[in-house]
């Protein structure tokens, strides 16, 4: 067993040497270690099933908007790579999905994104629609579902290690403890690290927006509208989102950096 126990952590230490990247806009060290070209490979066959199973919208003025943000976003992230000399591949393509009922867009590694109609109410014009795909835009240059998947990986890992380790326990004590185990490592890791990820996202958002040409300060108008919509929400340790309240705050934060690309 502590053979075992050494063999993973060796290996992981070797990966996570190799593995170590700077996330543009922000220099925060992350280890992202799967292959670009996998999570893009990934990426493109999801976002294929995707529109194959949407309504995309037929409506001409929201899609060319839609289409003029989201080539504005991505000149500001081949500058700011450019500027800090990072290689990353994008593919951009920009779709509306008809669904009214979801306040939602997404944004693919690779730069495959959807915006879905159900937004469009929050967002309410252009810069608030920079608010949104800036932010999703930002996921994807930060490689966050690179690191999701990274940390899915683990986890597994350290749940099978601590299974070995109870090998010789009663069946009640090995559940006892790997649900124990669970329970804490999605509320004391997976949540937290979730609205880490947001937060920079938010903050690095901002700052391709601007890099855009559109006002950072619009998205505290956009969190404030979102801050209406209802719904009852988890409590913010229970949920993978930073609460508005706290986002909305954080922004306020990050503008003056942001503000310092922004040309009208």
């Amino acid at each position: 067993m502590k053979f075992f126990a050494r063999t993973i952590f060796t290996l992981i230490s070797s990966i996570y040497l190799f593995s170590c990247t700077t996330v543009p806009g922000t220099g925060r060290t992350q280890f992202a270690p799967i292959p670009a070209s996998q999570m893009l490979s990934m990426s493109n066959s999801e976002y294929s099933k995707v529109l194959e199973s949407s309504k995309l919208s037929k409506d001409k003025k929201t899609v060319e908007m839609v289409r003029r943000v989201g080539n504005k976003i991505a000149k500001a992230v081949d500058e700011l790579l450019q500027e800090e000399g990072v290689e990353m591949k994008f593919e951009w393509e920009f779709n509306v999905i008809e669904d009214d009922k979801q306040a939602n867009a997404w944004c693919m590694p690779g730069g495959k994104i959807a915006v879905y109609t159900g937004i469009l109410k929050y967002t309410k014009d252009e810069t608030g629609l920079a608010v949104v795909m800036g932010h999703e835009v930002a996921h994807a240059v930060a490689r966050h579902g690179n690191e999701r998947m990274t940390q899915a990986i683990g986890l597994s890992l350290a749940t099978l290690a601590l299974a070995v380790s109870l090998n010789e326990q009663d069946s009640g004590t090995q559940n006892m403890f790997l649900a124990a185990f669970g329970a804490g490592a999605h509320v004391g890791v997976v949540l937290p690290f979730g609205r880490h990820q947001e937060t920079e996202a938010d903050k690095l958002g901002l700052q391709l927006m601007a890099r855009a040409g559109y006002d950072p300060y619009a998205s505290i108008g956009f969190w404030k509208r979102m801050s209406k919509a209802g719904g009852e929400k988890p409590p913010e340790f229970l949920s993978t989102h930073p609460s508005n309240e706290t986002r909305i705050r954080n922004l306020e934060e990050f503008i003056p950096e942001a503000s310092i690309y922004y040309f009208p």
